[in-house]
């Protein structure tokens, strides 16, 4: 039996899409089961998937076809039951623009197993469907910032004594120096928020929730794990459908790789592209449901646009325009595949082979063909290549002050190593610090120089940077992003100049003279002394460029300031550029130094 309906809503596809194919968030507002999928590789490669859940009473177990979607405009996915009054259930959706808003069209399709299912059918897919049109509007309406929550829902059940547990440790983290005032939010999110984004709770997401800088939610996450609000799990992400598929709550335990069941592949970590740090409720707090509510809807992989089942043999076109981006067209099981840098307009067509993906010619620009030419069934997609943009990586998280101070303890296994690929060292230091302490005496001078370790440690954190280790009178520091480094080493000596005027004013022998290098390039990170720290020619490249920094300025190296971040910076500060031979490196190294302000 089919039923279908038809519905009007005051958003335009674009902006309907993220809310209709948010599956998982959906199904558990309609208060679906939580469900667990059981993966079987199949010889040819493909993964059969087995669910299986209980709901009103009835026990089912089925076959989790894979969804199908193109991006904006429909999606559709079967389940075929083995045991339940249904024996196949489908749902689509097809989403077209009209005036100001979308028509939206919802199919049911009901195939009874045994007579129940006869009886109960019809009412059963009205019920579904009137539910799911109440709560599409609903979060139609909070996209629209009509509604402060985006579904009316049931308070969740909690272990007893956790809205009493979590004020006080919302009270502890706002007395942390890196709670922000986010610990009575956080825990709210906590406590009311829905599982779907709880279970995964991802610093960059939350902060855009919340409306704040995103540093400022990571801060007050690490603020949080360390309070007992949180759990951290370091996870490492498959990179074709980007699911968390090994997750330890110590970095030290992270394992060198890991098997994606639903991708039937093995792969590598890759600490700078696919190690995230996300986040979770303490079980003290809230349990979550094992599992998910949809578990292979769209928005699980919102880094595929097109995602395509297709029998042996069969052709199809469809209708979609991509925007100008790196993709890559694969299959869901392994294979070959063709990375794209698309640069508008007509696309390359997919064929699919025993062997992998093959691109075919272009066609007319809006229009993409498909064909399966394997002996099976296949799901042929289109992924953007991009990495997710709320993946918090590695060394993001490693390059944060806060981590630093809050998990100093933190550390790779023995024997262990990351490498990173780009990394930002500043290294400072005091010029003349000796002659400091034998004009000024060992007790002013250490003053004046812990002083200096405090506002030279608060502009890093202020910069998105960490300290990793000072050595006597000098800071090494580290950045994720150049022109962070850039920025932290003018304020740097603007905060110098400013605390010579102020302590002692023209009297110069308590006058500080700090020299600054910075460079950025790829490095090693390993374990010394029971912390995290970096090895490697870019380290020994920053060090010995603060050499060469006379006091007052900075000194960059060509790389830093050759940053397209960096240019700008430079525009308005006078420079320098200079060649010097260095000690370890063969050839002269050129860089540029940043005059000190007149």
């Amino acid at each position: 039996m089919r039923r279908i309906w038809t519905w009007s809503l005051d958003l335009p596809p674009d902006r309907l899409w993220p809310v209709l194919a948010d599956t998982n968030r959906l199904n558990e507002a309609m208060a679906l089961p939580s469900y667990v999928l059981e993966e079987t590789a199949q010889p040819n490669g493909t993964v059969l998937r087995r669910g299986l859940g209980k709901l009103a009473g009835y026990t089912f177990e089925w076959e989790e076809r894979p969804f199908e979607w193109v991006q904006g405009e429909h999606f559709r996915q079967d389940r075929i039951f083995s045991k339940g009054p249904f024996g196949r259930v489908g749902v689509a959706f097809h989403v077209e623009p009209k005036e100001q808003g979308s028509q939206l069209t919802c199919v049911i399709d009901l195939e009874p197993r045994w007579f129940i299912g006869r009886l109960i059918g019809n009412a059963f897919a009205y019920r579904a469907a009137m539910d799911l049109r109440r709560r599409i509007r609903q979060a139609v309406d909070f996209a629209r910032g009509e509604r402060l929550t985006r579904f009316d829902l049931p308070p969740p059940k909690l272990p007893a004594g956790a809205r009493t547990r979590a004020a006080a440790l919302a009270d502890a983290i706002d007395r942390s120096g890196y709670g922000n005032g986010l610990g009575h939010r956080l825990s709210d999110y906590v406590l009311d928020g829905m599982a779907a984004d709880l279970v995964r709770l991802r610093p960059k997401r939350l902060a855009r929730e919340l409306g704040v800088p995103r540093r400022t939610a990571v801060e007050a996450c690490l603020a949080a794990t360390r309070a007992g609000l949180l759990a951290m799990r370091w996870e490492i992400l498959c990179p074709n459908c980007r699911g968390a598929k090994a997750s330890t709550s110590s970095l030290s335990d992270l394992p060198r790789g890991a098997h994606c069941s639903s991708c039937n592949i093995d792969y590598e970590r890759d600490f700078e592209r696919n190690v995230e740090l996300a986040f979770a409720p303490a079980p003290t707090i809230r349990s979550l449901p094992q599992g998910g509510y949809c578990l292979s809807g769209p928005m699980t992989t919102p880094h595929v646009p097109v995602q395509l089942l297709l029998a042996t043999g069969e052709h199809r076109t469809i209708s979609i325009e991509l925007p100008a981006g790196p993709y890559r067209l694969r299959t869901l099981h392994p294979g070959a595949c063709v990375d794209i840098d698309h640069e508008g307009g007509a696309f390359p067509g997919v064929r699919v082979t025993a062997a992998g993906v093959e691109a075919m010619e272009e066609g007319d620009p809006g229009r993409i063909a498909f064909a399966n030419e394997a002996a099976f069934e296949v799901v042929a997609l289109i992924e953007d290549r991009r990495w997710t943009q709320d993946a918090l990586t590695a060394p993001e998280v490693i390059s944060l002050q806060a981590f630093r101070d809050l998990f100093a303890e933190a550390t790779l296994r023995p024997g262990d190593e990351a490498a990173v690929s780009q990394v930002a060292l500043l290294f400072s230091d005091l010029r003349g610090s000796t002659a400091l302490y034998e004009r000024v005496g060992d007790a002013a001078a250490f003053n004046i120089v812990r002083d200096h370790f405090a506002f030279l440690a608060t502009i890093v954190r202020d910069h998105n940077g960490a300290v990793v280790k000072t050595i006597g009178d000098a800071v090494m520091a580290s950045f994720g992003d150049p022109a962070d480094a850039v920025r932290a080493a003018l304020a740097m000596q603007t905060r110098i100049a400013d605390f010579n005027r102020s302590h002692g004013g023209d009297r110069t022998d308590r006058h500080l003279s700090l020299k600054l290098g910075v460079h950025a390039g790829s490095s090693v990170m390993v374990s010394l002394n029971d912390r995290l720290d970096y090895f490697g020619s870019t380290v020994n490249m920053a060090a010995r460029l603060q050499g060469q920094s006379q006091g007052g300025d900075v000194v960059l190296s060509e790389a830093v300031a050759c940053d397209p971040a960096v240019k700008p910076l430079l525009v308005a500060v006078p420079t320098r550029r200079e060649s010097v031979g260095l000690k370890g490196f063969e050839s002269p190294v050129g860089f540029v130094r940043i005059l000190p302000a007149a």
